[in-house]
């Protein structure tokens, strides 16, 4: 196995969700045997945990997933600084003077996306750009499309902990997406960190009654 096998298993896990062991060990070339092996010692160390899934047929089929403590490996940026001035603007300016705040980032945020989607000529070209802005911020985003248009799916949230005490840091990256992306464009949320899922998911079309694009 090569170097960091642990750590290229974290990853795998995190961006993949769960998997099982014959899923890990095609996934990084090695033996069933071997990825067993650090998955064992994934647990040991409280990194990740199994859960077993009832296939069609058969006996329950074994998962592996991140713990807790596993997605702490992937840390929010800068936590405590954030939650303390997000307290601080709410103390010193209250509730509303927090809601300009978010909406100024938003406003900047869009100005500096826009610039960077302005050579982008159809709304799959957008998609892919958007995502690798949002993976250069630590989102681990990713992005694919299907039968029903394209799913942008971000694997990681580097401001989880600002958007627990505060939704509206996750009300206004949906609103800079949909500005972003242009008019006659739908963008829906299919998952969400916040509710439970392991993941911020969103689906991007083009509108029913919108411009093809």
């Amino acid at each position: 196995m090569s170097a960091d096998p642990a750590e290229k298993i974290l990853m795998l896990l995190k961006t993949g969700g769960a998997q099982t062991a014959g899923a890990v060990a095609g996934a990084l070339g090695v033996t069933m045997e071997a990825a067993r092996q650090q998955l064992g010692k994934l647990q040991r160390e409280g990194l990740v945990e199994h859960l077993d899934r009832r296939e069609k047929v058969g006996r329950p089929a074994r998962y592996w997933q991140l713990s807790a403590r596993g997605h702490g490996r992937f840390p929010d940026r800068h936590a405590v600084l954030t939650l303390e001035m997000i307290e601080g603007v709410r103390r010193l300016f209250g509730d509303d003077g927090l809601e300009r705040l978010i909406a100024d980032r938003e406003a900047a945020a869009q100005r500096a996306y826009a610039a960077r989607l302005s050579g982008c000529a159809s709304l799959a070209e957008r998609v892919e750009a958007l995502a690798a802005i949002r993976s250069a911020e630590g989102y681990m985003a990713a992005w694919q499309e299907d039968g029903e248009g394209w799913l942008l799916v971000e694997n990681h949230c580097p401001i989880c902990a600002a958007a627990k005490v505060c939704q509206g840091f996750c009300r206004s990256e949906l609103a800079l997406f949909q500005a972003v992306l242009g008019a006659g464009v739908e963008v829906a949320r299919t998952d969400h960190v916040l509710a439970g899922a392991r993941r911020c998911a969103y689906r991007i079309r083009p509108a029913a009654d919108g411009p093809l694009a």
